[in-house]
């Protein structure tokens, strides 16, 4: 069998075993997925008529449009959490060091966990979007291509976050300080575009916000669902994705290598 072959083998089963336990255990994924579910409920209800005013006096409908390109990169940024507390729980149990000792390819443990949270990531994102469409949400002359560059763009961003969030839960000494690591990646896109127009922060924070990952990418996916003007943020989106995925590659990859007495 071809190293290739064996590393493909390896990695569908500890896939399985990953999905078989978000299955049997679905209440992190759920508890994660509240966070932007009640957000988007939260910023449209009960925000939406005084927030759109930030959007050029939109109505309610508008804010909609506006926000929900953000509460689906808000949506990655929670669910990514899991990924590092089912590493760090693995590493605490001792699985990962008696996956080491076995004749397995040893990328694939690090590589079942990430393809693994990259499905559970755009599951949550048609849970999200459901509820998206429920209250309103409609894209806007969307075609085939868009759509198609809309979830590579969406599954890209997704994959690089998650091999950020493993080389966080390798890195945690317990589950808990993994999800307490992993909480910025929440918190990013409340400093992005994603409820308000960067260009209507304060000077000195306006650069921060314009040029941060998530608001590339968010505005990269309002142009491919809403056709507003993408500019220069699908170059970025790409490339921060692109970026983030290798250093996130490098690293968990590094920290899986390393001896875990030194852990």
């Amino acid at each position: 069998m071809s190293s290739f072959a064996l590393a493909a083998r390896d990695t569908g089963t500890l896939l399985r075993r990953n999905l078989l336990h978000a299955r049997r255990y679905p209440s992190l994924t759920l508890n994660l997925l509240l966070t932007p579910v009640m957000l988007l409920l939260l910023f449209v209800y009960i925000f939406g008529e005084v927030m759109s005013a930030g959007i050029g006096g939109g109505d309610r409908s508008d804010y909609i449009a506006y926000i929900v390109p953000g509460i689906l990169m808000m949506t990655i940024g929670s669910t990514v959490i899991g990924a590092a507390v089912s590493v760090s729980t693995d590493m605490a149990e001792g699985v990962i060091a008696r996956l080491r000792t076995m004749a397995i390819h040893h990328g694939s443990v690090v590589t079942g966990h990430v393809v693994g949270g990259v499905l559970r990531i755009l599951a949550s994102l048609v849970v999200v979007g459901a509820v998206a469409v429920a209250i309103g949400f409609r894209p806007v002359g969307t075609t085939a291509p868009e759509w198609l560059a809309a979830f590579g763009l969406v599954t890209l961003f997704a994959l690089a976050l998650t091999w950020i969030a493993v080389g966080i839960g390798m890195a945690s000494p317990s589950a808990e300080a993994a999800a307490n690591s992993a909480q910025p990646l929440i918190l990013l896109p409340l400093i992005s575009s994603a409820f308000i127009p960067a260009d209507s922060m304060p000077g000195w924070f306006r650069p921060i916000a314009e040029y941060q990952p998530f608001t590339s990418v968010i505005e990269t996916l309002r142009g491919l669902l809403l056709g507003t003007e993408i500019g220069h943020h699908g170059w970025l989106a790409v490339g921060w994705s692109a970026a983030l995925a290798v250093l996130g590659h490098r690293w968990s990859m590094s920290l899986f290598r390393r001896d875990p007495a030194a852990r």
